[in-house]
């Protein structure tokens, strides 16, 4: 059984995974990820991480040169949101926002150089696999709400860590701490 890919419309490389669902009266089952999706990634270098959030926690925007995310929401609702910051990209600059968990059960493919985070609407709890174990020198960040960004997030004031509210604006951001 495998699940079909969706591309975004709206950035290059970025992909969905709707989910089968089999239910019952006992509950439901479903896969939330198979190596074999992704086909043009290498997966010899797996982590899993969780992330547990309460509602109105922004969490972002975050990039990498070295690591690929793969999300799903196990419980509760996320409005992901990304940015494509790949001069080369045929969708440089994009950006894009998807609703996802309870509702809308996907899996959400962010290639490198795509910067992501993600408003917690309601509490809950995202995985995420990533192709490469966690090294802190390939961890980016770009202001949530950046002008230049101008992400779509609907909100005005959500809860952001420290470390989230000191990220750059990207104007100020050095060209070799960008995506090529």
């Amino acid at each position: 059984m495998t699940n079909r890919l969706q591309p975004s419309d709206r950035i290059d490389g970025v992909y969905t995974v709707p989910m089968r669902i089999f239910a019952d009266e006992r509950g439901r089952f479903m896969e939330t990820f198979r190596r074999e999706w992704f086909p043009f990634v290498s997966w010899e270098r797996i982590q899993t991480n969780r992330s547990d959030s309460i509602a109105g926690v922004l969490r972002g925007l975050h990039y990498h040169f070295n690591q690929i995310d793969y999300w799903f929401v196990m419980r509760g609702t996320i409005r992901a949101g990304l940015v494509d910051l790949r001069p080369s990209s045929p969708t440089y600059m994009q950006t894009q926002t998807i609703d996802m968990g309870e509702d809308n059960l996907i899996g959400l493919f962010i290639p490198v150089g795509v910067a992501h985070g993600f408003y917690a609407l309601t509490d809950c709890t995202l995985t995420y696999i990533v192709n490469n174990y966690y090294d802190g020198a390939d961890e980016f960040g770009v202001a949530w709400n950046d002008p230049d960004i101008n992400m779509a997030w609907g909100v005005a004031d959500p809860l952001i860590s420290p470390r989230d509210a000191a990220n750059p604006l990207l104007k100020d951001i050095p060209a070799d701490k960008l995506p090529r």
